[in-house]
């Protein structure tokens, strides 16, 4: 189980240049010129993050890149509050 985890988040981040998500209000990388690097986090860390924005609930992942910041990797929004 845990190879495939692993094979879906190196292959989002192989697509990822080709089909960037452009952070939302609420997103970690928002107000990229205050994101500060995770620098406790392994390259290649993966973080969920949650949050609520008008009304949508939605669900992040974030893959640690080789700076040490967030790179925003997959978004899904739901309205089941």
């Amino acid at each position: 189980m845990k190879s495939v985890i692993y094979a879906i988040a190196l292959s989002s981040l192989v697509a990822a240049p080709a089909f960037a998500i452009e952070p939302i209000k609420g997103s970690i990388t928002y107000d990229a010129p205050h994101a500060q690097a995770l620098a406790k986090s392994p390259v290649g860390s993966v973080i969920q993050h949650s949050f609520t924005s008008n009304g949508t609930d939605y669900l992040e992942l974030y893959v640690v890149g080789a700076n040490g910041q967030p790179e925003l990797v997959s978004r899904s929004a739901s309205n089941a509050s």
